[in-house]
């Protein structure tokens, strides 16, 4: 069994310990360039102000005219809500006809080519209709159903 000779594990010793100071040096290096600003590096623009937000249009708002437009939202705000409270009838949603729907969903469809097929509730349809022509419910031509035996 050979064995190691004292100086040549000594030297590979030493390299290693060098080789490891080295990579420690340009990590600490590169983690001192990730910690520090980048103002060190790149000139730094002045920080924006309220001012560079608003249109150019309207000037900066005094905090008394803030304060005023938000009184007036919620004052806004409890009339709607006293108005809702009193009259539910006029907030409730108008329920819409499915059918009336899928048939206007339809009829603007431009996807639409002459002799696609349209399958409703009603049955199977093909469309008949010009792609230059505005689409008409008489476009759509039933399918008649196969006779089962």
């Amino acid at each position: 069994m050979p064995t190691a000779r004292p100086h040549t594990f000594l030297a590979h010793a030493r390299r290693l310990g060098q080789l490891a100071g080295v990579v420690l040096t340009v990590a600490g290096a590169i983690g001192f360039g990730l910690a520090s600003p980048p103002s060190r590096f790149a000139q730094t623009e002045p920080e924006p102000s309220v001012s560079d937000y608003l249109p150019p249009s309207e000037p900066e708002v005094s905090r008394d005219e803030w304060r005023q437009r938000i009184e007036d939202a919620r004052r806004r705000a409890k009339q709607l809500s006293r108005e809702r409270r009193d009259h539910p009838e006029l907030c409730k949603p108008v329920p819409e006809d499915p059918d009336l729907v899928a048939t206007e969903r339809l009829l603007n469809d431009d996807s639409l080519q002459r002799g696609d097929i349209v399958s409703t509730k009603k049955g199977m349809f093909v469309y008949q209709g010009r792609s230059d022509q505005p689409r008409r419910e008489q476009d759509f031509v039933p399918i008649a159903p196969k006779a089962t035996r």
